[in-house]
């Protein structure tokens, strides 16, 4: 016998059912101005725009990000900054630049990654907290 669950006006729920609804609930709960500023600097650093011939193996295209900091932030540092370079996961690069703009360019889609990816681990731990104080304990799920 499958047990079945109540949550908020829903009726009848099967476990799955109630997690997906609980999951909902608590991606609402989480998102908000700060989502939408990580998922604009996601964007912002994506090399969309066409760029004179580069070097091979560089990444094809700029971003606005790169392009906006690169003008405001021109500025040569005496020292080497590592930054993150390529348009996908797989062609990912570490490469080296003196100038703060190109550092804060490159940065911008990482620190809206890292928001997001923290937005992502707060929804699943708070929808299985939610879920397990819900279900009977034969449903529960681990948190770990």
């Amino acid at each position: 016998m499958t047990n079945l669950y109540h949550y908020n006006d829903l009726t009848d729920l099967t476990c799955e059912q109630l997690f997906f609804w609980v999951a909902v609930d608590k991606t609402l709960e989480q998102l908000g101005e700060k989502d939408i500023a990580a998922a604009f600097a996601v964007l912002a650093g994506q090399p969309i725009i066409p760029t004179r011939t580069k070097f091979r193996g560089a990444t094809k295209g700029t971003s606005i990000a790169s392009i906006t900091a690169r003008r405001l932030l021109n500025y040569d540092l005496k020292y080497r900054l590592p930054i993150i370079t390529g348009a996908t996961p797989l062609s990912l690069k570490i490469a080296l630049t003196k100038n703060l703009g190109a550092f804060v360019g490159r940065a911008v889609p990482i620190v809206g990654w890292i928001i997001l990816g923290y937005d992502v681990i707060q929804i699943i731990k708070n929808t299985v907290v939610a879920y397990n104080l819900i279900v009977k304990p034969e449903d529960r799920l681990p948190l770990t």
